[in-house]
C-alpha cells in the first residue's frame, strides 16, 4: 500500500471518529415508555338508607277541622323536619272498633316502622298488633297502656280547657255556659272540669250543662247537642268533639263559642271567641328523630302542655276585655314557667265533697283517673258520678 493510500485511510477513520462522537454528544438516549400503571378500583358508593316507613290511623277526616286536622299538621311537620329520610302514609275514618286492629296490621304489613294511633279507642286494638310485631314501633295518643315497643302520648288539653273558661266567664251574659262533650273518659271530663274552674276564675257566678254525643266526630249529633244547650240558656258554647258543627251551631243562633284543638275562626268568625289548639309538631318530630337515631325506646308516657309548645290558645276575639286578654296570658305565663297550677286545692264536686284539699296541687295520677264533675257543672258523668 502507498503512502498515499495509508494517508487517505488514516483521514477517513479520523473523520469517523469525529463524526461518531458529534453523535453520541448531541443525541439522547431514548428511556423506555413505562407502562401505565393500573387504575384503582373505584369504591362503591355508600347506600343510601331506606327512608323510615310512618303511619297514622286517624279516627276522622283529615278535613274535620279539629283533632285529626291538628294531627296531620304534626305529620307534615315531621316531613319537613326530615325530608327525604321518612316517607309518612294515613288512613282517616278508622273506627274505634275491629275495623282499628285490621288497620293497625295492614300498616305493620306494609313495611312501617313507627306507628301512630291517633284516639283513645285504639288502645287495646294496638297493643295487640304491638305484641305481635316486636320489631315495629308503636305510639298511642291519649291511652294509659304500655308495652315493651308501644308507649302513649298526650296533650294537657286542660290547659286550653281553663284559658278558653276564663273568656267564657267574662263573656257569658247568661251566666250559662254549654258544653258537647264526646266520650266520658277522664280526659273529656278534665277538660270540662278545666273549662269550669276558669269560667269560676272570672265570674263565680257560672254554671255549666253538658251533653253528651258519645262519639268524636258526629256534626249532626253536635248540631243537635249545641242547640240544645242554647235552648236550655247557654249563650257561650265549648266543645270536646272534633268538628266545628258547635262553633257553626253558634253562629246561626246569634251565640258564642270556641273552637277546639284546631283554629277554628273561619267556621264562625262572628260567634269565635278563641281556640283552644294542640301542636303535635313538637312530639311528632321528638319521637321520628329517636327511631331514625335508634333512640326511641318502648313503654312511658309523654304528656305535653304550655310549657313544651304543645297547648295553645288563639284568635282571641277583638270583643273580648284587654283585662280579660291580660289575665290569659298571665295564666298562659304561669303553666309555662310553672307558677301557676290549674287543680290547686280547695276544689268541690258538684256534690259538695272536697276532691283537693287547700293548697294541694293534684299529680298526673289523680288527673288521669279523673271521674267527677266540679262545683258548677251540673248533673252526672253517664257510668260515673
Amino acid at each position: 500500500m502507498t503512502d498515499l493510500q495509508k494517508s487517505s485511510l488514516l483521514k477517513l477513520a479520523a473523520l469517523t471518529a469525529v463524526a461518531s462522537a458529534a453523535l453520541i454528544g448531541c443525541g439522547k438516549k431514548e428511556e423506555p415508555t413505562p407502562a401505565p400503571k393500573p387504575a384503582a378500583a373505584a369504591s362503591a358508593p355508600t347506600p343510601k338508607p331506606e327512608p323510615l316507613k310512618i303511619a297514622f290511623a286517624y279516627v276522622g277526616p283529615v278535613g274535620d277541622g279539629g283533632w285529626t286536622f291538628a294531627h296531620d299538621n304534626g305529620r307534615k311537620a315531621i316531613e319537613k323536619e326530615f325530608g327525604d329520610k321518612v316517607v309518612t302514609s294515613f288512613v282517616e275514618n278508622v273506627p274505634e272498633s275491629a275495623d282499628a286492629e285490621r288497620v293497625l296490621r295492614d300498616m305493620a304489613g306494609q313495611g312501617n316502622k313507627l306507628i301512630f294511633g291517633t284516639t283513645f279507642g285504639y288502645m287495646e286494638p294496638m297493643l295487640k298488633v304491638a305484641t305481635d310485631n316486636k320489631g315495629i314501633k308503636f305510639e298511642h295518643a291519649t291511652g294509659y297502656k304500655q308495652g315493651e315497643n308501644m308507649r302513649t302520648y298526650d296533650s294537657r288539653t286542660y290547659e286550653g280547657a281553663y284559658m278558653a273558661g276564663v273568656i267564657a266567664g267574662k263573656m257569658t251574659k247568661s251566666n250559662t255556659l254549654g258544653v258537647v262533650a264526646s266520650i266520658p273518659i277522664p280526659e273529656v271530663v278534665r277538660n270540662i272540669n278545666a273549662f269550669t274552674l276558669g269560667a269560676q276564675s272570672s265570674n263565680p257566678k257560672v254554671k255549666t250543662k253538658v251533653v253528651w254525643v258519645n262519639g268524636w266526630f258526629d256534626p249532626p249529633k253536635e248540631t243537635e247537642a249545641a242547640t240544645s244547650l242554647i235552648n236550655g240558656g247557654a249563650d257561650v258554647l265549648f266543645q270536646n268533639t272534633d268538628s266545628p258543627a258547635v262553633l257553626k251551631t253558634a253562629e246561626a243562633k246569634g251565640k258564642r263559642a270556641f273552637g277546639w284543638d284546631s283554629d277554628m275562626t273561619a267556621y264562625g268568625p262572628k260567634a269565635h271567641l278563641a281556640s283552644a289548639v294542640i301542636n303535635w309538631g313538637p312530639y311528632y318530630i321528638k319521637a321520628t328523630k329517636e327511631a331514625l337515631e335508634g333512640k326511641w325506646t318502648g313503654g312511658g308516657n309523654t304528656w305535653w302542655g304550655v310549657k313544651e309548645g304543645a297547648i295553645n290558645i288563639v284568635s282571641i276575639a277583638e270583643d273580648v276585655p284587654a283585662e280579660t286578654k291580660a289575665k290569659v296570658e298571665e295564666v298562659k305565663k304561669g303553666l309555662a314557667d310553672g307558677t301557676f297550677a290549674i287543680w290547686k286545692g280547695p276544689i268541690t264536686d258538684n256534690a259538695g265533697k272536697v276532691q283537693i284539699e287547700k293548697d294541694v296541687v293534684a299529680d298526673d295520677k289523680f288527673l288521669g283517673g279523673l271521674n267527677f264533675y266540679v262545683k258548677g257543672v251540673e248533673g252526672k258523668i253517664p257510668g260515673g258520678k
